[in-house]
């Protein structure tokens, strides 16, 4: 048997265990599934559908985790998800096989919005996770804690600045980073986020609508504050006025919000610098510069 007739063989019979109906596979067609994993939609002779996720055998623990945040999302009832059906390494491929969706259509923002209100409504005694889990390529490191501002400063922050000296951020990124590690209790004056359910990596192309219906996808799910989650959202192109206004409506947001906006967002920019390179390194020290005039 040829490598993919193995992982087809193998993908085939996950799915007909864990779905309690054998899946004979028809045909395969490739899928959209952004900068880090090959996709593919599988056809099955009994007219049904999963979406596959395939990458390097090294990325095992990713999909693990991925279908983990997944499941975890689903548990909540508050916004629909593609569930996770399988996954595993076969011939040297980490695979993840999902339930398949149609996001072809559009659908009602502010529906999306008072669901994703629900969602972070969902709540632990901690920040963090169970286990650690990607944001994208990125090793994120969910550790569990009492303190969010200690969670962020650590698990966050400090972690992609260390990636960034290690990838040969100039200096001045560097220190500006390490005075806004030392100064970052400034932001959260009088603010004391609950550990809320989160998607983690809530960008506009990690959503879309089925049957009309709000779907999440691709999360680096963990418990924190859930204004990260809205950070993000504003981060690369935006959600419609509709979904802020019905998320506000559903759970007001504290005020200084708009302060802390560009603080949760520089994770990820910085994220984009280690992952990436290129502009990013300047778009974050041009954060980092911002972030350290709000506070003089």
């Amino acid at each position: 048997m040829s490598l993919h007739g193995a992982l087809d063989a193998t993908v085939s019979a996950a799915i007909g265990a864990n779905t309690e109906q054998a899946f004979v596979l028809a045909r395969k067609e490739p899928a959209a599934g952004g900068c880090i994993n090959r996709s593919q939609t599988l056809l099955g002779r009994d007219g049904r559908r999963f979406f596959l996720k395939l990458n390097k055998a090294d990325h095992a623990a990713m999909f693990a985790a991925e279908a983990e945040g997944l499941a975890e999302l689903d548990r909540a009832g508050a916004i629909r998800v593609p569930r996770p059906i399988a996954h595993g390494v076969t011939g040297g491929e980490a695979w993840l096989a999902l339930e398949h969706l149609d996001l072809a259509g559009g659908g009602n923002g502010a529906e999306l919005g008072r669901r994703l209100a629900a969602l972070h409504r969902v709540s632990k005694t901690h920040f963090g996770w169970h286990r650690d889990n990607t944001i994208g390529a990125t090793p994120q490191v969910n550790a569990p804690a009492q303190d969010w501002v200690g969670f962020y400063r650590d698990r966050r922050l400090k972690y992609q600045l260390d990636l960034a000296q290690a990838n040969g951020a100039s200096h001045a990124l560097l220190a500006n980073g390490e005075r806004l590690l030392a100064d970052l209790p400034a932001f959260f004056s009088g603010y004391a986020p609950v550990p809320s359910l989160l998607h983690g990596d809530l960008w506009s192309g990690n959503h879309g609508y089925a049957d009309g219906e709000p779907v999440l996808f691709d999360p680096a799910v963990y418990y924190g504050d859930r204004e990260t989650d809205l950070a993000m959202t504003e981060l690369f192109g935006g959600f419609p006025r509709d979904f802020y206004a019905a998320y506000r409506q559903a759970w007001p947001l504290d005020p200084g919000y708009t302060r802390r906006r560009d603080l949760y967002n520089l994770y990820h920019v910085l994220n984009h610098y280690n992952l990436f390179g290129g502009g990013y390194g300047g778009q974050a020290a041009a954060m980092l510069e911002h972030l350290l005039a709000e506070i003089r």
